[in-house]
């Protein structure tokens, strides 16, 4: 630990890298307390430093002093900084079934979809980035999401052209509320400078090779691996670039435990949270070359 180089928030902004002796220097002099967050390569993200097992200790004790406010600086420390989520079994199995029957009845999709959007940002990890939120409201593009339950009843006709469309259309949509959600995410209720600025037509392009990988039977999860990645690099606005790090026999393997624990009902709630915590967890954030 003596040769780490250290980051610790002050002043409602990211200090550091600085050695571990003045770490140390900063702990006497009352700079640094077991409130303030610190960061060092291998950490998963910003801790407290009195949370840290033996830190403060072998730092020579808690001086007291003032708690910083928490960095809001995505620049962050070099290094892997991987998002995490923790979601209650039932608050999203309620939500996510609210979704599904707001989309069915067209009308209330979008109110759902922010409820939804909203419990799921509020309950992820980003290192760096204090109280993710969603800011998003129903009425910004209500016509997009009642576009997309509205397709599920267009869906039913028996045309080719009809439903060559509808597949246009919902790539299309679906790159809508991609940008969309994405530029409404805010931390310590602050609007984040991020934007989604893929192409509509890539996008689409990567949604109709996803379903045609189907046919392949597993090739769809190396296919939908590749278009997050895709997304992740169209992510702008921060000095930190997104990447997705799971590989697509992850997906595949547990995208099939998922749909078997689906098939029996009962487990239902509790793979969609499994399966969904560990989607979170293949993000991460990375110092930009």
């Amino acid at each position: 630990m003596s040769n780490r180089s250290w980051y610790y928030a002050a002043q409602g902004a990211q200090q550091g890298p600085i050695p571990e002796a003045e770490l140390r220097n900063l702990v006497s002099g009352g700079v640094v307390t077991g409130e303030t967050l610190v960061w060092t390569e291998g950490m998963a993200g910003w801790e407290k430093a009195g949370q840290i097992p033996g830190l403060m200790s072998h730092l020579g004790g808690q001086a007291p002093g003032r708690p910083p406010a928490p960095s809001n600086d995505m620049s962050g420390p070099i290094g892997m900084a991987p998002l995490s989520a923790k979601f209650g079994v039932w608050p999203l199995f309620g939500r996510a079934l609210l979704m599904g029957i707001g989309e069915l009845l067209v009308v209330p999709t979008p109110w759902v979809a922010v409820y939804f959007y909203r419990y799921v940002a509020e309950n992820i990890r980003v290192p760096g980035r204090p109280n993710i939120s969603f800011i998003g409201q129903p009425m910004e593009i209500w016509y997009v999401f009642m576009g997309m339950g509205a397709l599920i009843y267009v869906n039913r006709i028996d045309s080719g052209i009809v439903h060559l469309a509808i597949l246009i259309a919902q790539g299309w949509l679906g790159w809508m509320i991609v940008r969309w959600a994405v530029s409404r995410l805010a931390s310590n209720g602050q609007p984040l400078p991020i934007r989604f600025e893929g192409s509509p037509l890539i996008y689409f392009g990567w949604y109709l090779f996803t379903i045609v990988s189907a046919i392949s039977i597993i090739g769809w999860a190396w296919v939908l691996t590749a278009w997050m990645r895709w997304i992740c690099r169209n992510i702008t606005g921060t000095r930190r670039e997104v990447v997705f790090n799971g590989s697509g026999l992850d997906v595949l393997w547990r995208t099939i435990v998922f749909v078997i624990g689906c098939a029996f009902i009962i487990p239902i709630p509790w793979v969609l949270r499994w399966y969904s915590q560990w989607f979170v967890s293949q993000f991460a954030l990375v110092q930009r070359t």
